[in-house]
């Protein structure tokens, strides 16, 4: 029965699908258009002068927009971020870019497309909702602008999440898991009317899924932060979201707030601590972050210096590497600070719980100071709490026990 149905709802959406196209919409659609109506006006979009596009401009009193016609009036001036970029037009226009292709045009609700917009354009209307969120690690920017209403879907299930924030709307049904991003469930994405789905860049290895949605109608943005080169680009994202949610002077102000908080850290001197991040395998080995990687990055900007210095430079997906325990012993014995990450292996406590793992650790510089610190397991989701977890390291390289520490916790 759930088959027969899901059918009948896929079927149903290709064909609005192909009616719009065949009416001389652009080859990718406004959101929302494959899926019921929520009640909400949107126009058509329209790339030849149709005169449904014109008529629905008259009607609202809007001028009719030509895309040759058009040009930015300004751009978003980002302080770090690099795999986004937003160009400002008149009446409230964006156009968004993500890495090096894909493009968004955000228009106001009730606006159409412009003519002779290029199908490579997908369209988008503020504040865009609905959204089904993969990309766990934008969950934290859409807490932070008080615009979790406007997610829909989840590609992560309650149990999941480490942000209360989204465990308490999934378990309160505001949120509903839609299946992760290799196997969504189509069905639940099309019949709760979708406007953007926000993809990692996982999705990447399962294209036919993005194909997919795209056919029926779900415009797809993949969430490049973890591209950043620098890792106060990821927290910058915010300002995007705060752009497609229609909150951007709530997004511009809560960045800056947290670049004035680090402004004394950013400042400062480095302070000749080494420090390594990792963590035992099950097999023994040691996975560490290599040399290109954020965290190292943050180490850097926290005022330390990272070890291993020859842990390569690849980042993203690559970003990590295992190493043996006696090449790590090699080159991290002598390393001023330790900081076990709790991500895969789960939270320490004490020092005798990392000897535990090997008894090579005692012989450690930083285990016989009782320089060795623990991540909390939240500090991946919290991306907005990148600037609290720089503060966290400062305040270990620095010495500063007196410091309130959000993420990192000392072992005993």
């Amino acid at each position: 029965m759930r088959y027969t149905l899901f059918r009948s709802v896929l079927a149903a959406a290709i064909l609005m699908t192909a009616a719009f196209a065949c009416s001389g919409c652009s080859k990718k659609t406004e959101p929302g258009t494959a899926a019921p109506s929520t009640g909400e006006n949107h126009t058509t979009a329209s790339v030849d002068g149709s005169e449904e596009n014109l008529q629905a401009q008259q009607n609202k009193d809007l001028p009719v927009l030509n895309w040759e016609e058009m040009s930015p009036t300004g751009s978003m001036d980002l302080l770090y971020a690099d795999q986004f970029s937003a160009d400002y037009y008149e009446d409230g226009i964006a156009l968004i870019t993500i890495g090096d292709a894909d493009q968004f045009l955000l228009l106001p609700e009730g606006v159409s497309a412009p003519d002779g917009l290029p199908a490579s354009i997908t369209v988008l209307h503020k504040p865009v909702k609905n959204i089904y969120l993969v990309a766990t690690s934008a969950m934290d920017d859409f807490i932070r602008l008080d615009a979790l209403d406007s997610i829909a879907l989840s590609g992560t299930k309650e149990t999941g999440w480490y942000l209360p924030e989204a465990k308490t709307a999934m378990e309160e049904g505001k949120i509903a898991y839609a299946g992760k991003y290799s196997a969504p469930d189509y069905e639940t994405i099309v019949s709760s009317s979708c406007e953007l789905a926000v993809e990692s860049t996982m999705i990447y290895h399962t294209p036919e899924v993005k194909e997919q949605l795209e056919r029926l109608g779900i415009p797809v943005l993949v969430e490049r932060s973890s591209y950043e080169s620098h890792p106060l680009g990821r927290m910058e994202w915010i300002r995007l979201y705060g752009l497609l949610t229609g909150k951007e002077e709530e997004a511009d102000q809560i960045f800056q707030e947290n670049m004035n908080a680090l402004s004394d850290v950013l400042a400062m001197k480095p302070s000749g601590k080494t420090a390594a991040f990792f963590y035992v395998t099950n097999s023994g080995s040691v996975n560490v972050r290599k040399n290109g990687d954020y965290i190292a990055k943050m180490i850097d900007i926290a005022g330390g210096t990272y070890v291993p210095e020859n842990a390569g430079t690849g980042e993203n997906a690559l970003s990590t590497m295992n190493m043996d325990f006696e090449s790590f012993y090699a080159v991290a014995k002598d390393a001023d600070v330790l900081i076990y990450n709790s991500t895969i292996d789960g939270e320490l406590t004490t020092i005798d719980e990392l000897c535990a793992k090997n008894q090579l650790f005692a012989d450690f510089k930083a285990v016989k100071e009782g320089n060795v610190w623990c991540t909390g397991k939240n500090m991946f989701q919290e991306t907005m709490g990148l600037g609290d977890m720089i503060r966290d390291m400062n305040a270990v390289f620095s010495g500063n026990r007196e410091y309130a520490f959000t993420y990192l916790h000392q072992l005993k």
